[in-house]
């Protein structure tokens, strides 16, 4: 894992996290950022094709910080996870850079067939706390996942989505229709 990586990682948190006051304790004690690095490490055993110490070893950072990424998973940049217990990627799970997960998330699949069973993230998506993705469903760039959403569907980029089964709107405000400009229907 080349440093600048790290540092990467720590600016992004940093920028998240209004509560991170140095980098100096985003690099000690954010054990999103740990199972992040750990992941990294993890993936590259994957990728030399040892996987059972790459799934040994994801099992041990997932021990030590509450966060499970398949080693199989592809991660990009300056993932942020933010209070990470809990978090799940599964092993075809694609996320993109600058993606920002809360606890709870899960990453997950439907189906037991070795095939593209997990979700794929655009960048710069935010998905909050207790939301699961399920299935090989798109979230397309600049999208919001709601607390606690259920997602099975495909997102457009811009999108919104929240409920269980969670509906996709708009993140670009609708244009307002000028036509109504009696005062007297607002009375």
């Amino acid at each position: 894992m080349p440093f600048g990586g790290v540092r990467e990682d720590v600016r992004m948190a940093r920028q998240k996290d209004p509560a991170a006051r140095s980098g100096a304790e985003v690099f000690l004690a954010y054990s999103g950022l740990h199972a992040v690095w750990g992941y990294r490490i993890a993936h590259r055993l994957w990728m030399w094709h040892w996987y059972l110490p790459a799934r040994i070893y994801s099992q041990l950072v997932r021990s030590l910080t509450g966060v499970e990424i398949h080693p199989g998973a592809t991660i990009g940049r300056r993932l942020f996870i933010d209070h990470g217990m809990g978090v799940v990627i599964g092993e075809t799970a694609v996320v993109g850079d600058d993606v920002v997960l809360y606890h709870g998330v899960t990453l997950g699949g439907t189906s037991s067939v070795r095939e593209r069973r997990h979700p794929t993230i655009g960048d710069r998506v935010t998905i909050g706390a207790g939301a699961s993705v399920l299935g090989p469903v798109t979230i397309a760039h600049d999208s919001i996942v709601g607390a606690n959403a259920v997602v099975v569907t495909d997102a457009p980029p811009n999108s919104v989505l929240t409920g269980i089964p969670a509906r996709v709107r708009s993140r670009i405000a609708a244009p307002v229709d000028e036509t109504f400009t009696d005062p007297a229907i607002y009375i």
